[in-house]
């Protein structure tokens, strides 16, 4: 999956016309995966189960050494609404995340399953929930007996 879409990329840099669409729907039919070859994808990039059910808007960045759980959606917020994710390196995705409209996920943020994220997270922030929002710990010292 992830090599279709590197010669799609590569070819499409190039400017040849109609082959990286065409290596695009490929990707869609064997791996229901919606990867665009106009999308900057990082090194290390992991599609969980091939990409089974993610879409990719045709603008976004995603950094290196992501991992992006099945049935993702990386997506604007619709028509004549400008703008799409930019996800930054070492970032995870939970299970059937959405990332919606002109945000930035920051460097190692974490995102739960099912979550819908509609602004900016935070680098090293863990998120969840409908709209995500930011979860922290207090972590206790614990004192030596």
């Amino acid at each position: 999956m992830i090599y279709i879409y590197r010669l799609a990329h590569l070819l499409f840099r190039l400017r040849i016309p109609v082959l990286p669409w065409i290596l695009k729907i490929t990707n869609r039919i064997l791996f229901s995966v919606s990867l665009p070859p106009s999308v900057e994808v990082g090194k290390n990039v992991t599609f969980g189960y091939q990409g089974l059910g993610i879409v990719v808007h045709k603008n976004a960045r995603i950094g290196s050494n992501v991992i992006i759980s099945p049935n993702v959606v990386i997506g604007g917020k619709g028509r004549g609404k400008p703008g799409a994710p930019v996800i930054e390196d070492d970032v995870v995705i939970g299970a059937g995340a959405c990332i919606l409209g002109n945000v930035r996920i920051g460097r190692g943020a974490v995102i739960g399953a099912n979550s819908v994220v509609l602004t900016d997270i935070e680098p090293q922030a863990t998120v969840v929930g409908i709209p995500a929002r930011s979860v922290t710990q207090k972590v206790e010292s614990v004192s030596s007996l």
